[in-house]
């Protein structure tokens, strides 16, 4: 049996020089950044130092990175404060959002009285962008538009610089869940107007429990964690200096090597799908994850030609196989509800069948992805 881990989109392996530069800051720099003294002044020029690199590979200021502990808190930062300081009373989002945007949107509208509206999507999943439009000329109130940049579950890619341009035009605030994107591309914040993004270490292999938020300059946004003067303000608490660098040294080999890797991948991808139709008659592709000019080239969002009493069993089986994947199926119990993604635009015949999310990274193999769709295979026909 084989260990295949095709769980990227959830969490990456780290990559060891990323472990190795964690571990001789743990041994060597612990000082409390906040400290006057040489040991935490050490540890503050790590933290800006890393705050500058980052900056430097989206092109925008230092003061423009705020570090937290992970995309969901950078998603909570920008929406709360937008609503709670910038006088934000309308929220346009879509009802395939992660749910740090999308919870956070319905407590906004409960607690705040904000007015949420959800664009439409077309059927293979994709944002509506003339009824996002529609919907930013409906209205006079203060609009923010969160709209990720690259889906989770289905891996479809929006168009943010014209989605910015477009709220942008229509006097909007966007926010972006970029937390799948940034690491993966090459992306230049100088040119794309969006005002506040959210991003996460552990989706380019590096540490859980860091990323950072990116706030365009002069925003207003004011802190949601309170204590401490750290990150300039907007984010209390001591950092943790290794996750920090951790951070640092994952996206700059990221994004040193894209091209190089994003070709490898690429080709996993195309691989896998090539041989998933060419195995198992009837499969499909949610979304646009087989198209790979509109979708990102780490993840496959499939769904499988497997009757109702089996489909329970499918992740349980590829698990015994020593294969790691995601879950991307609609309600298959009484207390499943399935993806919310999927819910959202598939039709009832193809929510009934198991949908399940292979995620690629520069770790995996061909031969891993042959013995995934042989395992497949053979599930489908016992």
């Amino acid at each position: 049996m084989k260990n295949v881990y095709l769980d990227s989109a959830a969490t990456t392996q780290m990559r060891d020089e990323v472990i190795d530069r964690m571990t001789s800051v743990m041994k060597e720099v612990y000082g409390n950044p906040s400290s006057t003294h040489s040991f935490g002044r050490s540890a503050k020029s790590l933290i800006e130092q890393a705050r500058k690199t980052v900056a430097g590979y989206l092109n925008v200021k230092a003061s423009e990175i705020i570090f937290t502990s992970g995309g969901t808190e950078a998603d909570n930062l920008a929406l709360n404060s937008a609503v709670r300081d910038l006088g934000v009373k309308r929220i346009i989002t879509s009802k395939i959002e992660h749910h740090a945007v999308l919870y956070t949107v319905e407590q906004l509208q409960d607690c705040f009285d904000v007015e949420v509206v959800y664009v439409d999507l077309d059927s293979r999943g994709n944002i509506d962008v003339a009824h996002l439009e529609k919907l930013l000329n409906a209205s006079d109130k203060k609009t923010l538009v969160s709209l990720m940049h690259v889906n989770n579950e289905i891996g479809n890619k929006l168009d943010i610089k014209k989605v910015g341009e477009l709220c942008k035009k229509h006097h909007a605030l966007f926010h972006s869940d970029c937390v799948q994107s940034v690491g993966h591309y090459d992306l230049d914040f100088s040119e794309i107007p969006v005002n506040f993004t959210a991003v996460s270490a552990h989706k380019f292999h590096g540490p859980k429990g860091v990323g950072f938020a990116f706030i365009r300059k002069n925003s207003g946004l004011k802190p949601l964690i309170f204590g401490g003067e750290q990150e300039r303000g907007h984010r209390a608490g001591t950092e943790g200096v290794h996750n920090i660098v951790g951070l640092e040294e994952a996206l700059k080999l990221s994004l040193d090597n894209l091209a190089e890797e994003k070709a490898y991948i690429s080709d996993l991808k195309a691989h896998f799908i090539s041989k998933l139709k060419a195995e198992i008659p009837g499969v499909k592709f949610n979304g646009d994850c087989d198209d790979a000019s509109k979708s990102t080239y780490t993840l496959v969002n499939v769904c499988l030609p497997v009757p109702a009493d089996k489909a329970l069993m499918l992740l349980f089986q590829l698990d015994l196989k020593g294969i790691a994947c995601s879950k991307g199926s609609a309600c298959q119990s009484g207390s499943d509800k399935g993806s919310h993604v999927l819910n959202a635009f598939l039709e009832e015949e193809d929510l009934k069948k198991p949908s399940v999310r292979f995620s690629f990274s520069r770790f995996n193999t061909r031969d891993e992805l042959d013995y995934v769709v042989n395992t497949l295979k053979e599930f489908i026909e016992s």
